[in-house]
């Protein structure tokens, strides 16, 4: 457990935390969120003592480790399979437990044909990985992961999930993608005007607490302020008056005991609409038997047939390294084909958000030059506007390009493409370096346009929200599925995850071996072997269930209460009633205490349950 108490910390004139408190006990696995450059890789920083801290304190007990997923690349074995296995503690029998890491490996995309060569021949995206990978085997008390599924295709964020909801010790975690941090984590925290509050359970409660509590700290502070005015007047016209010192005194205190009306800063989000061009017609464009390779490389695109059309929602998904980002290149004319033909419409207006269109921004300019620059009508006003809205307000507009974070830069790029009408959106991983806020701005703009948008991303809350047709790289082929993100998981899914499920989840422990089930076999002792294996796994597996459904019950049931006591807790905070308002507090309070636990036991019984079924496979 590790304790995070009144803890301070300046940047210059930037205050990031003030009397900021929380804890992490055992078994916990935490969400860290907040704004871009509220704080939280700053927080790290202060519990591994890379940073000072300007006041408070936090407690770390004796001996107690952590895991951290550096930048920093340095490797010393000669191999990619050594390197994962240089953190490994030799076991109680004397011996490594090098399984763990191969399993580690495969499930963050790493073949068997990589585990004998130098890491150095490892792209950058890799090279994490295998930097991540001996985080995860090194088995330390905490792991603390910032944004670890920058460099992990889906596939991978979907093992780490699973991997990081087994893990017995504690985690902090920082990451943009909300989906991927609610699957994991049992608690977040919000880093939320300079404090930070805990709450057990998603983002989505997280934001909701927030909510209430000032809505409630509002009314309330309003309230006060009534009642200092009339204070404040009672006191002016009795104080000359002897006979009314008592009375007035009284009056003193009582403001003295008032809270001060604070008015809270203002937290700005991105909040813009795309710049949509007009399109007359259906079809948009047309792909005819493309294929694609660089030279002396492996086939990318094979013999890719699709029609797009106006209004289309297109993700594009798979591993990395497999073409996607080519696939874009290819559409905005960046690449050829060496085979087959791309056919746009002459009317096509075509705007590309990539990597490469990032790095092609010119650095001696500053942000409001640059968005400049993509303003047809020259008119320095609506850059300047356009600036405000990507959050470059005043004299951050004034920026160098060259002093600017990537998560800056972004925003710069996206500024530009506002500038510019287009009907055909090409996105290539438009999220990274967005916070939460920011990255529900862009799936509601996305929401509102009217024209077609294609995206490369491994974001699945953007694909559940924002695709109705996607094209899949995925198992050595590319094709265009006619259906959403879910439908394609019920439908298709994914090649590595229904080859080699159970192979590729971590083992649990010597005291928790994964048992196979029997294949069925036209002989009765393996019918019969069948049959009680499934018996056997029901006993286990049915009573988790039904324990989860009954929780899921009691959950719904309370939450329901909760609704009428915050209608009734605001109506009491606008007629100023104390009582009142302590009481239906309260009641709220035993409530929210109810619910608190209930997700306690169905984290806990959710647990065992993917335990169980690791242990008892049905394939």
């Amino acid at each position: 457990m590790i304790q995070v108490q009144n803890i301070c910390k300046d940047f210059g004139s930037q205050t990031l935390f003030k009397d900021a408190s929380f804890l992490v006990s055992p078994g916990e696995r935490v969400g860290l969120v907040g704004r871009n450059g509220c704080g939280k890789s700053t927080l790290f920083k202060i519990i591994l003592k890379e940073d000072d801290l300007d006041g408070g304190v936090i407690n770390i007990p004796k001996n107690y480790t952590f895991g951290h997923l550096s930048q920093h690349l340095h490797f010393t074995h000669p191999t990619v399979e050594e390197e994962a296995c240089s953190v490994l503690k030799v076991n109680e029998d004397g011996w490594l437990e090098t399984h763990k890491v191969e399993a580690i490996l495969f499930g963050l995309g790493f073949d068997e044909k990589w585990m004998d060569k130098s890491p150095s021949l490892l792209s950058g995206g890799f090279q994490i990985r295998l930097n991540l990978a001996k985080v995860l085997a090194s088995e330390p008390n905490m792991l603390l992961l910032d944004e670890p599924t920058n460099y992990l295709d889906i596939v991978s964020t979907r093992w780490l999930a699973k991997f990081l909801r087994s893990w017995k010790g504690e985690l902090l975690l920082i990451t943009h993608d909300r989906k991927f941090m609610d699957s994991v984590c049992t608690h977040t925290v919000g880093i939320h005007r300079k404090k930070m509050r805990k709450v057990q359970g998603s983002v989505a409660k997280l934001k909701e607490t927030i909510a209430t509590e000032e809505d409630v700290t509002l009314r309330t502070q309003e309230n006060d302020a009534k009642k200092r005015e009339q204070l404040e007047k009672f006191i002016t016209r009795f104080r000359a008056q002897a006979s009314k010192a008592s009375a007035v005194q009284s009056k003193v205190k009582a403001v003295e005991k008032l809270s001060t009306v604070e008015r809270f800063e203002h937290e700005r989000s991105l909040d813009f609409m795309f710049n949509e061009a007009p399109f007359p017609g259906k079809r948009m464009m047309q792909l005819k038997n493309l294929s694609f390779c660089f030279p002396d490389g492996p086939i990318l695109i094979n013999d890719l047939t699709a029609e797009i059309f106006k209004g289309d929602r297109i993700g594009i998904i798979g591993p990395n390294g497999r073409g996607k980002t080519t696939l874009l290149n290819l559409i905005a004319n960046e690449l050829k084909p060496i085979e087959g033909s791309i056919e746009l419409n002459p009317n096509v207006v075509l705007n590309y958000f990539g990597q490469t269109n990032i790095n092609r921004l010119n650095l001696d300019n500053n942000v409001e030059e640059e968005i400049q620059a993509a303003v047809k009508d020259n008119a320095r006003g609506k850059a300047r506007s356009l600036a405000g809205l990507m959050m470059f307000s005043g004299d951050a507009a004034l920026k160098k390009i060259k002093v600017l974070s990537g998560g800056e830069r972004s925003r710069v790029l996206l500024g530009k493409i506002l500038a510019t009408a287009c009907n055909l959106l090409l996105l290539d991983e438009p999220t990274n370096h967005l916070d939460m806020e920011s990255i529900e701005s862009l799936i509601d703009a996305l929401e509102d346009y009217q024209g077609t948008a294609i995206v490369v991303t491994h974001d699945e809350e953007l694909l559940h929200a924002f695709a109705t047709r996607l094209i899949v790289f995925d198992g050595g082929e590319c094709f265009m599925f006619d259906g959403t993100y879910q439908d394609f998981l019920d439908r298709v899914g994914w090649v590595d995850e229904k080859s080699d499920s159970v192979s590729k989840l971590p083992p649990q422990s010597k005291s928790e071996p994964t048992t196979i089930i029997p294949a069925a076999g036209k002989d009765k002792d393996s019918r019969k072997a069948r049959a009680d294996y499934i018996a056997e796994r029901s006993k286990v597996i049915k009573p988790l269930e039904k324990k989860l459904s009954s929780l899921e019950e009691e959950i719904k049931r309370y939450e329901a209460q909760t609704g009428p006591l915050e209608e009734d807790l605001v109506k009491a905070s606008e007629q100023g009633n104390g009582v009142l308002i302590a009481k239906v507090a309260k009641d709220l309070d035993d409530i929210k205490v109810k619910i608190d636990g209930c997700y306690a036991s169905w984290d806990k019984t959710n647990a065992e349950l993917e335990i169980a079924k690791n242990q008892y496979p049905l394939e």
